[in-house]
């Protein structure tokens, strides 16, 4: 296939696995964002996709071609890292023209081609200017107008926004994407902050402890994580033991803070979701982890099943106002609209829901 295709990729180091049978495809034109904790394998996953280093199992294919003896500089790949790793004895124009000219570039290809992709990245006329003076923002754009001016087949960003404090990240993502976007570049982003993720990323691969977790838009990742882990991870922290067990002639799902009706399209496979064997066991009797959604309970009672709470603390965060209601022993939160009236601490509020939208179940 055309694009990149990652195939039973392993890895370690001193008999300790950092890769474990990972697997995915990345489309032409497509942005995929490798998302996960520190130390799950993303930034090593990196470097063999580069060539800087070699996996101990597995496959790499671009365009259907086999990477394992293509050399670093013949890839055709560019790798941006977090540092940026800018000339700081180089101006703006020497930075990008750089590998331009390592390419052999006549001069005025090489100086139309660095106008170009400073405009491309917004910062026209910066030629002249010394790295040394550039802002963090700027010098961002800069790396990354010099990582696409050879224009790469696939450019790998290495936590790329890391260094720079929050309000300025926000800003910059949504002018990465556009960017990328603009010259149809393929690309793997490397990130921690699942918000930055979801921004930029055509899909997700979200990675736990070397292995990839779940791969999906981010959109459907969100709305339907693939496991516990997902589920924490995207800060979906309202995970209640449970059981499933019969009631008559039907199933339910047994919890401390109230029994939910069962559907079969509740159960998620999370921890045994890559053996076909555990589709064919029943749910019955299982010990299960469940998720009940903060977004999709509303305070009026409204749902087909509610609970009764307690507000233990409230915080109002701008485009939504938060609320940690303890429900018998369990402490629970939930997101509602800023204009919501919530009640003081202390007050009862009743909880609606329906339970097919508003809850997941996860195999411990």
């Amino acid at each position: 296939m055309d694009g990149l295709s990652i195939r039973d990729v392993h890895k370690s180091y001193a008999s300790k696995p950092a890769l474990a049978a990972v697997s995915f495809d990345v489309h032409p034109e497509e942005i995929i964002a490798l998302l996960g904790p520190s130390g799950c394998g993303k930034s090593t996953l990196l470097n063999i996709i580069a060539g800087l280093e070699h996996s101990d199992q597995g496959d790499i294919f671009w365009n259907g071609t086999d990477l394992s003896s293509i050399p670093v500089h013949e890839r055709g790949f560019g790798l941006m890292f977090q540092d940026y790793a800018l000339f700081p004895h180089k101006n703006v124009f020497e930075n990008i023209a750089f590998g331009l000219q390592m390419a052999k570039l006549p001069p005025p290809e090489v100086a139309h081609r660095v106008g170009e992709v400073l405009e491309l990245v917004g910062l026209p006329g910066f030629e002249p200017r010394s790295v040394n003076d550039l802002s963090g923002g700027e010098a961002q754009r800069v790396a990354l107008a010099r990582s696409i001016a050879p224009a790469p087949d696939l450019l790998m960003l290495d936590e790329p926004l890391g260094s720079l404090d929050r309000n300025l990240r926000e800003r910059l993502v949504a002018d990465l994407r556009e960017i990328l976007r603009s010259c149809r570049q393929t690309a793997i982003y490397v990130t921690h902050d699942q918000e930055e993720a979801f921004a930029l990323a055509d899909r997700v691969v979200l990675m736990n402890a070397g292995r990839v977790e779940q791969i999906d838009t981010p959109l459907a990742m969100y709305r339907e994580p693939g496991s516990e882990f997902a589920a924490r991870f995207m800060g979906l922290a309202n995970l209640i033991k449970g059981e499933i067990v019969q009631d008559g002639q039907e199933l339910i799902v047994k919890t401390g803070i109230g029994v939910f009706p069962f559907d079969q399209l509740m159960l998620i496979h999370a921890v045994d979701q890559r053996d076909p064997l555990v589709n064919s066991i029943p749910p019955q009797g299982r010990q299960v982890v469940v998720l009940l959604r903060p977004d999709m309970v509303n305070l009026d009672g409204q749902g087909l099943y509610q609970l009764k709470g307690e507000i233990i603390e409230t915080s109002f965060r701008g485009s939504t106002c938060q609320a940690s209601i303890q429900v018998n022993q369990e402490k629970l939160l939930f997101y509602f609209p800023p204009t919501t009236q919530l009640p003081e601490t202390g007050g009862t509020v009743r909880l609606g829901f329906d339970p097919l939208q508003a809850v997941q179940v996860f195999t411990e």
